[in-house]
């Protein structure tokens, strides 16, 4: 498995990327089929947000459902530990999602994965910008909002047609409060969303799909 390790407002040192390279490693113990893992490095300049200045997101794409896990410490180091420890979580809810699908229906794990996520590829960066409409698929471009010190980060995902048992499963996997979707049966743009316990929310636009 590759491991890809960016940064942005920060340096990496050689002790942290071998730190994080044998962290992240373990990740094909319980996820098989993982081939890349992304882990990008943030730190926060602000000294009022010292405590949560070191942030770790790690996206691991295989052949499989794309998994994700991110958290914010004051240590970089810390915060890989906890990271790496909510996404060993995923990864063994996901594998025990499959071995009880395989008792229910008997399918094949590698296909009941295949239809949950498309796999994106890796962003590359763009000597310029492009437009939200020029947007490619697993591509993302932040702009400022007017004169304000505001940053809008605008990604494209390619829609699949999923039940809501499949984007609850999804969402849970990447570890968002919300994830977009498709639905199956109706064809209709939907957002499935956390309340709070066990409850979820589910928003329908009333506007078909094109075939």
């Amino acid at each position: 498995m590759d491991i890809n390790l960016t940064a942005r407002n920060a340096e990496i040192h050689p002790q942290f990327r071998e730190y994080v390279e044998d962290k992240v490693s373990k990740v094909s113990q319980f996820y098989r089929g993982a081939m890349t893992a992304n882990v990008e490095l943030t730190h926060e300049r602000n000294p009022r947000q010292a405590d949560t200045a070191e942030r770790i997101e790690i996206t691991v794409v295989g052949k499989g459902p794309v998994i994700r896990a991110e958290a914010n410490s004051s240590d970089r180091y810390a915060a890989v530990d906890i990271a790496v420890g909510k996404l060993f979580e995923r990864l063994r809810r996901a594998r025990d999602r499959a071995k009880d699908h395989r008792r229910r229906y008997q399918a094949n794990v590698n296909e009941v994965f295949a239809d949950v996520m498309p796999i994106l590829p890796p962003e590359e960066p763009a000597e310029k910008a492009p437009s939200a409409s020029e947007l490619k698929v697993g591509q993302a471009v932040e702009e400022q909002l007017g004169d304000s010190p505001v940053i809008v980060r605008q990604k494209l995902h390619e829609a699949d047609r999923l039940t809501l048992d499949e984007a609850l499963y999804q969402m849970e996997l990447v570890g968002h409060p919300f994830f977009l979707f498709i639905d199956a049966e109706t064809g209709q743009p939907c957002v499935v969303y956390h309340r709070h316990g066990w409850t979820y929310g589910v928003i329908r636009l009333d506007a078909k799909v094109s075939e």
